[in-house]
Order: C-alpha cells, then structure tokens, then sequence
C-alpha cells in the first residue's frame, strides 16, 4: 500500500487540441486531483491544421499551456496538483527548451529520462517509441535491435528538429535506455510515464488486420516490444501510455495487465478529451471518461 494521495489524472496525445485543454483545465479546477500526468504528443504538429488559440500568439508552450495552468496555480493555491510532463514522437524535440525552461517555474516537472518522488512512490518518464511510418524522429528509438518494420522509417533517416550524433541515432535502444534508467531501483512502489505502449497488449492495436506491405502482413501491434518485457520483468505498479490513437476502439479496452502490473492509456482516435482517472490504492477502480 501506499500512503493515500487521492485521485490523480492522465491524458495523453491531445495534439494541441486547445478543446481537450480546456476541458482538463475545467476539471482540475472542478475536480482539484493530487496529480496530473501528461503522456506526450501535447504541442500541435507543424503539419497538421490546427486550432488556433490565438493567432497573434504562436508559443503554445508558454503563451497557451504555461499562461493556463500558471491562471489555474493563482486560483487553486496549495491545492494545485503536481503535474508530471513528457512530449512525443509527434512534439519536436526543439520545444523542449521552452518545456524545460516552464518547468524550473515548478509549473511542472519535466520528467522524460528522469526519475522524481511522488510521496511515496516514484515517477519515471520515457518519451522514445520504436520506429514508425512519419519522418518525424527526434523521439524515436530502435526498440530492442536495429530492425525497422515493413512501412517504417529507421531512426537514420527521416528527420530531426535537434541535431544528435551518429551513434545515438544507430545505436541507442529503447531496451538499453531502460536499463539505464532504472538501474537496480525498486520499483514496487513506481510509476512509468510512457508514451509507447507495450507490444501484443490491448494497448498499442491498431487496425489494418490481414493488410500487407512488401508483400509481408502488416503488424497490427504499434507497441514496445522493450517496454512489455521491461514490464514483464520488473513488474512496477502502475504503467501510463499513448501512441496508439485507435487502440481503444480496436481492443475494446483502454487499460491490461502485465503480471502485477496495471497497464493504462488515455490515447483516444475521436475529437474528445479521453480522462483516466486513478487512485494509486485502487487502481482496479480506474476510469476512463470521454469528455
């Protein structure tokens, strides 16, 4: 057990979707929840249309997100909930100046690649996901080796918004990073902000059953295949993920289970705000409402 922190939230890939923000800015306020976990894919993609939030303004991390949650901080006082941050394959990398640079506010911690306290328990964040079709790569990783899938992209090519070396880019794994994080850390007590779901769950299905590509079937599962044995093996509490928009849909569940380990996601494929709901003492009691 954990000494009792109250209900905490996750939302994940709302995409710059000013909507979805407003509606987890009113249920803050309403709802007043210990923490807020943020699962990635938040800023809106350079190449996608978008919903503008103000068109004179174009910072959505300081002039949107920041300036809102600083308004919810002034009203709330002490009752403003710790919100834990990473981004994803779709943020680019070169936001993350202004994410880190919002976070030393204490609007938010900026947990991609580290491990913070939450009480008791400890939050490690890991924005990498194994290679996809988009030529966006500043978040992506092999997964276990150098294998890309039929359609993808390797993390070699496409494109990056930073600038990194030749050995990250063909060497790094999802499965080394992993390791490195977490050490020999206990993670009874932990919670994993991930934005990869992991392999063959009900977490990272996505449609194209029996398609083929190359002459070879198209796999359905979108998940980490590093991540679901890094589950398997270390059995932490509680495991949070995105990614995989139509999931959900496909599986017709948003959250499983990997051993001991409860598995959520709040990536949701409709215009609503997907709101998972959780009590770290309670978690088969999780919910998930479409806003």
């Amino acid at each position: 057990m954990i000494k009792r922190v109250g209900v905490c939230f996750f939302v994940s890939d709302l995409h710059g979707r000013v909507g979805r923000y407003r509606k987890l800015f009113d249920s803050i306020l309403k709802e007043r929840p210990e923490a807020v976990f943020m699962g990635g894919d938040l800023l809106p993609m350079a190449w996608a249309p978008t919903e503008s939030f103000d068109p004179l303004r174009q910072d959505f991390v300081n002039d949107f997100l920041a300036e809102n949650l600083s308004c919810l901080r002034q009203e709330l006082g002490p009752h403003y909930p710790q919100v834990f941050l990473i981004i994803g394959n779709d943020d680019s990398r070169f936001e993350e100046a202004a994410v880190l640079s919002v976070a030393s506010s204490g609007l938010w911690e900026y947990i991609a690649n580290r491990r913070v306290k939450f009480g008791e328990a400890s939050v490690y964040g890991y924005p990498f996901v194994p290679p996809t079709p988009f030529f966006l790569k500043d978040w992506e990783r092999y997964d276990v080796s150098r294998y890309v899938d039929p359609g993808c992209i390797s993390p070699e090519e496409g494109v990056r918004s930073v600038p990194v070396s030749e050995r990250e880019k063909k060497f790094s794994t999802i499965s080394e990073d992993l390791e490195r994080l977490t050490a020999g850390d206990d993670l009874a007590k932990a919670i994993f902000l991930f934005h990869s779901p992991p392999y063959r769950t009900k977490l990272d299905v996505s449609f194209g059953e029996g398609k083929m590509i190359d002459h070879v079937p198209f796999d359905i599962h979108l998940g980490s295949i590093a991540v679901r044995r890094f589950i398997e093996t270390r059995q932490p509490l509680l495991t949070l993920h995105g990614h995989a928009h139509e999931a959900a849909r496909v599986s017709g569940s948003w959250q499983d289970r990997i051993g001991r380990t409860h598995c959520l996601s709040a990536a949701h494929d409709g215009p609503e705000l997907a709101l998972v709901r959780f009590d770290l003492n309670r978690l088969d009691d999780a919910t998930r409402e479409l806003i």
